[in-house]
């Protein structure tokens, strides 16, 4: 009887459609974490280690043990066109999981980014290469390829859980999960907030002030809220 996930490798996921993925490329992670009634996010320190980075793709997830690369190279196998690596790890590790070599496996696989719960290195030739990588930490420190992890089985990352092909969308704002079945309706409702943002903003340049766009003065005023004149 098997105990745990380790040591396994699901080599058939299901991707959600490439469109919906593309539409929902064109949005940022705050837009559509708000979409999705402000879930999904990864914790804040995951950053991306240059400024840029961006990416958005179906998720091959890699389930890591510390201090030790050998799955992503199993990993690289189960990319498709248009995916990006999701790595979590069995325990907090921050070495450097991840440099200039796997990297250029992984373009070569058509991958398009890194979001990972550790350590990277190489980012001078990550940003020459333009591949996206949001991380934990940046280290030198090397790792070995010793214990055996697992890829394409649910990972927690940064507190988020990721199932293999969720969407995993990151800017300069966070890392935003969206769940595989939901990506067409996440793509229409961030559409529909920027449609509706788009509306304030023209408001706003004409001067209308956020207390009447947004019918605060009543409650404010119930609140206590009194304007004195000097």
């Amino acid at each position: 009887m098997r105990l745990n996930n380790l040591g396994l490798i699901h080599t058939n996921i299901s991707r959600p459609d490439p469109e919906d993925v593309a539409r929902l490329s064109k949005f940022g992670v705050a837009t559509i974490h708000e979409a999705m009634g402000r879930v999904g996010l990864l914790r804040p320190y995951i950053r991306p280690v240059y400024n840029g980075a961006k990416l958005c793709g179906p998720a091959v997830t890699v389930l890591l043990q510390p201090g030790d690369n050998w799955m992503f190279h199993a990993a690289a196998e189960q990319v498709q066109e248009g995916d990006v690596i999701v790595a979590g790890c069995t325990t907090e590790s921050e070495d450097g999981f991840f440099g200039e070599l796997l990297a250029t496996s992984l373009t070569g696989r058509g991958c398009k980014g890194l979001v990972i719960d550790g350590g990277v290195r190489d980012v001078a030739d990550l940003e020459r290469m333009d591949f996206p990588v949001f991380s934990r930490a940046i280290n030198a420190k090397g790792t070995v390829k010793a214990t055996l992890g697992s890829v394409n089985v649910p990972v927690v990352v940064a507190n988020a859980l990721v199932n293999p092909g969720d969407v995993v969308v990151a800017d300069i704002d966070g890392v935003v999960v969206v769940p595989r079945e939901l990506v067409a309706a996440v793509a229409d409702a961030s559409q529909a907030r920027e449609d509706n943002e788009e509306s304030k903003r023209q408001k706003f340049r004409e001067g209308v002030l956020g207390l009447d766009l947004y019918g605060m003065r009543e409650p404010l005023a119930a609140a206590g809220l009194e304007y004195v004149e000097n």
